[in-house]
């Protein structure tokens, strides 16, 4: 039982999502006005920082579970003066995103997986949804706080798992079985003759076979 007398055991941050869980997510990018076509950062999505470094600055909706709404704020790195590291994690990070977002397997080098990792420009990014990893990270005063630096793609164990849970949640059917015509709605009844009646029951009577008249020869004629 917790002890009210002693805080040394309690969570320092009950807000935060607890580091290491999966969650679908949907980027939101909050533009920042900045762009250089030379760079194809058009549309002001991206966002230059008082350090000259330009990155797009990410809101990410948890949309299931526990902490569905919960919304986490990630900068992906563009560009910083200090050198191309940070932007390599970007573009990392934005590939992983598009690989989980579009099912594709980060090994896959095929001429549709390498189109679907293409965009247009920003805007395409706008609204991905994809799985995510959330962990821990500190903002600019040293608090701690949500970060999402890894999408999860369809060669994590866990993939193919999270995002079940989340067809089945947005209610996924079953395959329905092989299309089979519907019956008509009217089928003409099948004639059936009635039994037939006997003659005596119809009130008629047999007709005798004639005989030959008393004393003529029975015999046909072409025998006689």
């Amino acid at each position: 039982m917790a002890s009210w007398n002693d805080y040394n055991d309690a969570q320092s941050n009950p807000n935060l999502i607890p580091k290491g869980t999966l969650a679908k997510v949907r980027l939101t990018i909050r533009p920042g006005g900045f762009d250089d076509p030379s760079q194809g950062w058009t549309g002001g999505y991206a966002t230059r920082g008082s350090t000259g470094a330009v990155y797009l600055n990410g809101e990410f909706t948890v949309l299931e579970g526990p902490y569905a709404k919960r919304k986490i704020f990630t900068l992906i790195g563009l560009y910083s003066p200090k050198g191309p590291e940070w932007a390599g994690m970007g573009r990392s990070f934005l590939r992983g995103m598009l690989n989980s977002a579009r099912g594709i397997s980060d090994k896959d080098v095929s001429p549709q997986a390498q189109a679907a990792r293409r965009i247009s420009g920003f805007a395409d990014l706008e609204g991905l949804e994809f799985l995510a990893k959330i962990e821990h990270g500190t903002d600019a005063g040293g608090e701690a706080k949500n970060e999402i630096r890894m999408a999860v793609t369809p060669d994590h164990r866990d993939y193919a798992q999270a995002m079940g849970r989340q067809v089945a949640a947005a209610g996924y059917a079953p395959p329905q079985p092989a299309y089979a015509p519907p019956a008509p709605a009217y089928a003409p009844p099948v004639h059936t003759p009635p039994p037939a009646v006997p003659a005596m029951q119809q009130g008629a009577f047999p007709i005798p076979a004639p005989q030959p008249a008393a004393g003529a020869d029975p015999r046909p004629a072409w025998a006689r």
